[in-house]
């Protein structure tokens, strides 16, 4: 499968989120801004379904679902809601996601080879270890 449209379409999606949760407005209340957040992500999704149709009936289609829906409803509260308060406490864009990302990919690594039985090699150890060290760089004065 090829990955470049799918990774590109992170890329700027998380771009464009990280600018958007910087220049939230200090005075707004964090949780009315998320939902606000929400309510624009639910019609844009509702207008995606009702473009990109069903296979069965929304009632099955309902059925499918499982925890993971609303697993992912509170990551993305949390998410959402780490970021707009790290912004406000003064981390800058620029380094707030390096340590963000750098931290969950070490995580992900080992839940991936527990969890999934995913391979863990010599390169990938590399590739922790040189996250980790930057992390080290990224914290000296």
């Amino acid at each position: 499968m090829n990955y470049f449209l799918p990774i590109l379409l992170i890329i700027v999606s998380n771009t464009f989120y990280n600018i958007s949760a910087k220049a939230t407005p200090t005075a707004a209340n964090p949780f009315l801004s998320l939902f606000f957040t929400y309510l624009t992500a639910t019609a844009l999704t509702a207008v995606a379904v009702l473009f990109t149709g069903l296979q069965k009936p929304i009632g099955a289609a309902v059925a499918d679902l499982n925890w993971a829906a609303f697993g992912m409803a509170a990551a993305i509260v949390g998410l959402e809601l780490g970021y707009i308060l790290a912004y406000r406490l003064g981390m800058p864009i620029s380094q707030g996601t390096l340590y963000a990302n750098i931290g969950l990919a070490v995580v992900l690594v080992v839940i991936g080879v527990a969890f999934y039985k995913e391979n863990f090699g010599f390169n990938q150890g590399i590739g922790i270890a040189l996250c980790l060290l930057g992390l080290f760089f990224l914290n000296r004065p």
